[in-house]
């Protein structure tokens, strides 16, 4: 039987297809697969009768010369044809790769660290440590220098991951093999020369254990805060004819404060309040009877009581010490205070307050006011922005629904099918748009048809108006410090959690936010962007599993279980701009039972 020649309407396109009575609706879907780039199981004919069905016999249609049918459907992951072309890198089957190949393949499930005996803490830290990757692209530059030729050398061995006495003699060194090493497996890593060059630097981790048995557990915190000490000291970074220390740069805020004498005998006698500025590492959440959430915390950390000598009463007095930030990081640790040493028992404690934090943190409020007046316009245009492309995405999926019922109203008057069924569909679907823009009254439905193409256009467009604009925004002395934030919001990217009552014991515990990952998208620049899951990964020692962002809202405490180092990354720089994205460090302060 002979070909019949119809026409079919794709998007406003047409094609002239042979139609061959003789086959069935799948291999005709495969004839407009190779015009179109939409999958079979993504298109959707309109026929007379309905929609066609892959078993549908062709000839039943009774095709006329030069008859037209509608079709929708849009290829997966795409807004326009698909590239049906070779591949510009050939494809790698994860059987064939080694391991190390496997281990950074995209997507993969990172290493875990062994627990060598009551080393949680250390494990922990240095998960979440590892999730900054301006650390990891510094550390691989890191070569460490001895005092004559024969420690340099030992140093240049660690530089090839062999580890050995070189990396044994330098805490930074050490690191930068470990991280290494974790990148070419996905197995669980005994971090062991770490920990001997951190127990040599430090010899509080080599503490023993009370019952005699292997090494007493630690402190999350103080691993963490010992090892950006080391960090501090040893990484550093060129700039121009200088260097600064990493942790300077990324890592480390700054306070304003004033110290005031309470007693007001002391402000009649002319005792004038003293000024300092001092160079923090992470923000303490202070917690007590009256903190709930972060914010009241980290508020009680900022005013201190302290008893010192008074000059002008010649005895001592109560003073109050209120700090602001000067200078906000890029990367922000928040440590919960909840440990504390208990006087009537002679024993360090754990307090167990549930104590909840948000994924998204602002700390404009906590800032002196001259740093305020620099984040605040930055701030509110980025929140600006972002409620721009929100309710400008809603009014695109009202539009392209609006236009796939347009089209099925089109395709049902061609084929002559009854029209109840569209009504309906109609009738639903402005039930939809009314509640809509009930919620979103200051965005309208447009009359006109845009494809992806040109929303994928006007999106550019604004991408770079709205660049302009905000870095016109910036104040100069803050677009002049790459490491700094200048927006005052952060994004959490992890969280150092601490399982069981005791101070002295429990096991800990990080999860990491997963980075985005690259997907093919014809319509981005390069064909590629990136885009989050919203999943995080759990480090449970060498165990590392995939959890949901839901599960890190269960973090807050309350029972035995919470969080003790949160770790925040800004959530947009000047380099950034386009995205708008987010990047934070978090940590939280308590530990679980070991194995």
């Amino acid at each position: 039987m002979a070909t019949i020649p119809v026409i079919v309407k794709h998007q406003g396109k047409r094609y002239e297809v042979d139609l061959d009575p003789t086959s069935n609706g799948e291999t005709f879907k495969f004839q407009l697969y190779s015009l179109t780039g939409v999958e079979p199981e993504r298109q959707k004919i309109l026929v007379k009768g309905g929609q066609l069905k892959d078993d549908t016999d062709l000839s039943t249609l009774n095709a006329k010369p030069g008859q037209t049918f509608m079709m929708m459907g849009t290829p997966s992951g795409a807004g326009g044809s698909a590239d049906l072309g070779r591949p510009k890198e050939a494809v790698k089957f994860l059987e064939d790769m080694t391991e190390a190949e496997a281990a950074k393949a995209e997507g993969a499930t990172p290493a875990g660290l062994q627990n060598l005996g009551n080393t949680c803490y250390l494990n922990a830290t240095l998960q979440t440590l590892r999730s900054i990757p301006e650390l990891q692209e510094e550390l691989f530059k890191y070569s460490a220098s001895g005092t004559g030729d024969s420690s340099f050398r030992l140093a240049d061995l660690s530089s090839f991951g062999l580890g050995g006495l070189g990396a044994s003699m330098d805490l930074t060194a050490s690191l930068r093999d470990l991280y290494k090493q974790m990148s070419e497996t996905q197995e669980g890593f005994p971090p062991l020369m770490f920990l001997n060059a951190l127990r040599n630097t430090f010899p509080q981790f080599a503490q023993k254990a009370k019952n005699g048995h292997g090494y007493a557990q630690q402190d999350a915190e103080e691993a963490w805060s010992q090892i950006l000490s080391q960090l501090r000291q040893k990484l550093k970074i060129k700039e121009g004819d200088k260097e600064i220390s990493f942790v300077d740069k990324y890592m480390a805020g700054r306070f304003e404060s004033v110290l005031e004498c309470d007693d007001p005998a002391a402000k009649e006698a002319g005792e004038e309040p003293v000024k300092t500025s001092d160079v923090f590492l992470k923000l303490d959440c202070h917690i007590d009877k009256d903190v709930n959430h972060l914010r009241d915390g980290i508020i009680a950390g900022l005013e201190e009581k302290i008893e010192k000598n008074s000059p002008t009463l010649n005895r001592d007095a109560i003073y109050t010490k209120r700090s602001r930030v000067a200078r906000l990081p890029k990367y922000l640790t928040v440590h919960f205070v909840r440990f504390f040493w208990k006087r009537e028992s002679q024993k360090k404690a754990k307090i167990m307050r549930k104590v909840t934090f948000p994924a998204e943190l602002d700390v404009v409020e906590f800032c002196t006011d001259e740093l305020k007046k620099q984040l605040i316009p930055v701030r509110d245009k980025v929140r600006e922005i972002r409620k721009d492309e929100e309710d400008a995405e809603r009014a695109r999926k009202r539009q392209k629904r609006a236009h796939r019922l347009e089209e099925e109203r089109k395709a049902q008057e061609a084929s002559g099918a009854p029209a109840e069924s569209f009504q309906k569909k109609a009738l639903e679907a402005q039930a939809e748009a009314n509640k809509a823009n009930e919620k979103d009254t200051d965005t309208a439905m447009t009359d006109v048809f845009k494809t992806d193409e040109e929303y994928e256009e006007e999106r550019r467009q604004a991408i770079l108006a709205a660049k302009k604009e905000l870095f016109s925004l910036i104040n100069p002395d803050l677009a002049a410090d790459d490491g700094s934030n200048q927006s005052g919001l952060y994004e959490l990217r992890g969280v150092i959690t601490h399982q069981g009552a005791s101070a002295d014991s429990g096991h800990y515990t990080a999860y990491i936010k997963k980075q985005e990952r690259l997907v093919d998208d014809p319509r981005a620049p390069g064909g590629k962007r990136r885009e989050e899951d919203g999943k995080w990964w759990w480090f449970n020692d060498d165990r590392v599993s995939e959890v949901d962002a839901e599960k890190i809202e269960t973090l807050a405490g309350g029972g035995k279980l919470a969080p003790l180092l949160p770790a925040w990354v800004e959530i947009w720089s000047s380099a950034d701009v386009a995205d708008s994205r987010r990047r934070i460090a978090f940590c939280t302060h308590p530990p679980l039972p070991c194995h």
